[in-house]
């Protein structure tokens, strides 16, 4: 298509409002620059035959172990100060600090180490934050080690695609599972949901379930596999969405006890699975709750809630807890010594295995640019994840045929390092073993 009509046009506009010729050619320039920045930047090749672009530099890392590797920046957008997930996000965040630590204290990857101190920020669960502080680093980073929350990453996602941006999610959404972009680990909410069922059908005999969940890629996707596996199952099913802050659970806690079902699935935060759970139980209800990863804090048995809590909830889990015997859990405690254990160090390490494994990928093809590093991960067939996740994770070659399954239950134990038990190892129940995800599940809520 020849644009020259076009720029004529525009040349004329600008020169009836008064903008010169010198003026118009700076703005095109840096019009022209900014999206070269945005969409890749100017490709160079290192000393060792790498192209890079953007987020990749000659000169070595601001902690560098060895200052004669250039560095790769990586950048990190979580739950810091004041949402419902930071107790969880800032050992996610200490943990993937620890693990590149231990990437570049082995070496590094392809010539570079790996810095991601300079690029963080806080998105405070808030969509609208956490797209203002990804368009305020995007441009010195080559991909993202860390995009956390659903809705969050959900706001940025256009943005990544458009500029072959990779991200690492702290999250479970299935939607994750269409998206090359994104290299998610451990199975989604979507499944995690039907395996609950199927194991509180199988252990407590429940005939209903009730889902009480955020709105949104969160909660709704639990919710829609907790609806999948009870038409399944031939349990009754309903849900309703709740907001976000344990003073404003009122009308889920009525929920819960005007309906008593067997089983109550909560996808909320911490301090909503101690409210819901707590004042149900005083309000006399005496069903189960099976609450997805992200609703339990170990906080919640110093709380007033801990005997309910102790009595009627499991959480389902991604992958086992932080006292696991794998190398990957070895490596892990041995990297972050001197800290009170906690899954969102278990939840940080494990999803930066597939990032490593790209970058490696892509540094082996002599191609760090973001396209490079894209190409990398849509032709990875497998991650190790040091024994962290089942064999066979991290296919992201297969799409969503290569999706994981597997999910544990663990119950409340407050002598637990960070207390809970396991009561069930990964497992795939029936209904999603025979799942086919042809969408994203939320979509069917």
């Amino acid at each position: 298509m020849d644009t020259r009509p076009h720029l004529l046009e525009n040349l004329a506009i600008l020169l009836l409002k008064g903008i010169t010729v010198r003026k118009f050619l700076a703005i095109a320039l840096v019009a022209a620059v900014s999206l070269t920045a945005c969409r890749g930047g100017e490709t160079k090749t290192d000393d060792a035959g790498v192209k890079t672009d953007v987020g990749v530099t000659k000169e070595p890392c601001p902690e560098a172990i060895d200052k004669n590797k250039g560095c790769i920046y990586l950048g990190i957008i979580s739950d810091l100060t004041e949402g419902p997930f930071k107790a969880l996000a800032v050992p996610i965040t200490d943990a993937q600090k620890a693990f590149w630590k231990r990437v570049n204290q082995q070496g590094g990857i392809g010539g570079y180490e790996v810095d991601v101190t300079k690029n963080i920020k806080d998105n405070k669960y808030n969509p609208q934050v956490h797209k203002e502080v990804y368009d305020s680093m995007k441009s010195g980073i080559l991909a993202l080690a860390q995009t956390l929350g659903s809705p969050t990453t959900a706001a940025i996602l256009a943005d990544l695609k458009a500029n072959n941006i990779v991200a690492a999610p702290a999250s479970w959404t299935s939607a994750w599972a269409f998206e090359d972009v994104i290299i998610e680990s451990g199975a989604n909410y979507c499944f995690e949901s039907m395996n609950a069922l199927d194991y509180a059908a199988e252990t407590y005999k429940s005939k209903s379930v009730l889902a009480v969940h955020y709105a949104g890629d969160y909660g709704d996707d639990a919710a829609a596999g907790a609806k999948i596996a009870a038409a399944k199952l031939g349990m009754t099913f309903s849900h309703v969405k709740t907001d976000a802050g344990g003073d404003k659970q009122a009308g889920a806690i009525a929920e819960v006890v005007t309906k008593n079902p067997d089983l109550v699935i909560l996808t909320v935060g911490p301090a909503e699975t101690g409210a819901i759970v707590g004042q149900a139980a005083a309000r006399g209800f005496k069903g189960r709750f099976i609450g997805t990863s992200p609703t339990f804090n170990p906080a919640l048995l110093a709380s007033a809630a801990a005997p309910a809590i102790i009595g009627l909830y499991e959480q389902s889990v991604p992958w086992n807890s932080w006292s696991t015997d794998s190398a990957g859990h070895k490596a892990m405690r041995d990297s972050l010594t001197g800290v009170t254990p906690s899954e969102g160090y278990t939840s940080g390490w494990v999803w930066s295995y597939p990032l490593k494994a790209a970058l490696k990928k892509a540094a082996d093809n002599k191609d760090l640019t973001r396209a490079g590093l894209l190409a990398a991960v849509k032709s990875l067939d497998s991650v190790d994840y040091e024994g962290m996740l089942p064999g066979g994770a991290g296919n992201f070659k297969a799409g969503v045929a290569g999706q994981i399954k597997a999910t544990g239950i663990y119950k409340p134990d407050p002598t637990a390092p960070t207390g809970g038990k396991r009561v069930k190892d990964l497992y795939v129940g029936p209904t999603a073993q025979s799942y086919t995800l042809d969408a994203p599940c939320f979509g069917k809520l």
